[in-house]
């Protein structure tokens, strides 16, 4: 067998199994002593760490809303007073060219009949009495048929009063007949003078002597040909429906139309940039020249119309531009876009009524410019409110 121990010292005592076991449990209430001691005297308390309070965020009283010291919140918030700048506001709206009304001629066909010859284009340029268009009509030589006739019942009446009136001196004719006399002679001038007024209807002189029946229509102002809706060969049936139309384009419309909700903004005489999408390196400078008195009631939207000149015809109908309404200066509050908290469909901001204690405040906003907002009512200039983070405390 081997030997595993050492010879026994005689005069070293035995311990036994319960001797050792008190030794081991002393040495480790020692050590925790000593655990506990080291953590007490660097100021750690071992309870606390061991079961960590959560941190306040925020503190309700009434209304008001407080961020506690040891908010993780004020990190998160960003505080700015309110600023009050000149602001201009401005209404930007997509407009349309169009030709003054006042300026526009519709030329109708005064009879009916065949379009023999077209000689303008749509787009043309026409000066006054310039030749338009030849018909070929039947209402044309009745109307001329009728003048002829006029003049020679004229003729004849005019014969008989003559013989009746040197017949009457020496009185071998009767009162009466001279009387009937006088009065067909009457009416045969008033005939051929009805006759010669349909002819000037016609766009025919009285000293002219056609003898066709083709009639030629003439332009009525110097413009631009807008529409045409006639043809060669066409057969015009309806002398209230217009041909061609004309319009003077040295005086055009930008037509835009502005919302209900800020017709109020748009006033007579208001100043308005005009950028026109042919033209977008270039900004035209003009006036409001007429507000409609009628809002439109499918669209919901009023006509407004700024007049320009067009000397040299750049600015062409249906032409697309954008108009920007100014309307005038005024000192008023601001803040960024950010600090808008909607809250039951109201925008409020939160105010800080005292350091880090805020109230929300409902405030009416007139209108936002790129990102910042006006505000009509509910703030002052110099009143500090949450630029950043609004809507962490907004529960």
């Amino acid at each position: 067998m081997t030997q595993l121990e050492g010879p026994r010292d005689p005069k070293r005592p035995s311990m036994g199994v319960g001797t050792t076991l008190v030794l081991i449990l002393l040495a480790i209430a020692a050590g925790v002593g000593i655990y506990r001691t080291t953590f007490h005297q660097a100021g750690v308390d071992i309870h606390a760490q061991e079961s960590p309070q959560p941190p306040t965020f925020l503190v309700k009283e009434g209304s008001r809303i407080i961020v506690p010291d040891n908010s993780p919140l004020r990190n998160k918030l960003t505080i700015e007073p309110v600023e009050e700048r000149d602001v201009q506001r401005t209404l930007s709206l997509p407009a349309v060219v169009e030709a003054d009304p006042a300026r526009t001629v519709k030329v109708l066909p005064p009879v009916t009949g065949r379009v023999m010859d077209l000689k303008v284009q749509l787009g043309e340029r026409v000066t006054q009495d310039q030749d338009l268009a030849v018909l070929d009509s039947g209402d044309l030589a009745q109307a001329i048929s009728d003048d002829e006739k006029a003049r020679a019942q004229l003729k004849l009446t005019k014969q008989a009063l003559d013989r009746l009136i040197i017949l009457a001196k020496s009185s071998a004719v009767a009162i009466k007949d001279r009387e009937q006399a006088e009065n067909d002679y009457a009416q045969a001038q008033s005939e051929l003078e009805r006759a010669q007024i349909r002819l000037r209807s016609l766009g025919i002189s009285a000293d002219q002597k056609p003898s066709s029946r083709l009639l030629t229509l003439k332009a009525p102002i110097t413009g631009s040909v807008i529409d045409l809706q006639i043809a060669k060969g066409d057969f015009l049936n309806d002398p209230t429906a217009a041909a061609i139309t004309i319009a003077n384009l040295d005086t055009v419309w930008a037509t835009a139309n502005v919302p209900e909700k800020d017709t109020a903004l748009v006033t007579k005489g208001q100043s308005v940039d005009v950028v026109f999408t042919a033209y977008p390196q270039e900004t035209f400078k003009g006036k409001v020249l007429f507000v409609s008195d009628i809002l439109d009631p499918d669209t919901r939207r009023t006509k407004v119309r700024i007049a320009f000149q067009n000397p040299d015809l750049r600015l062409k109908p249906n032409m697309f531009a954008k108009a920007t309404f100014l309307a005038p200066s005024r000192n008023m509050p601001n803040i960024p876009t950010a600090a808008l908290v909607l809250r039951d469909e109201v925008d409020q901001v939160f105010v800080e009524v005292e350091p880090w204690t805020f109230e929300p405040r409902p405030v009416d906003v007139a209108f936002q410019q790129d990102d910042r907002a006006v505000i009509e009512r509910g703030l002052k200039p110099g009143e500090r409110v949450v630029v950043k983070g609004g809507a962490l405390l907004n529960d």
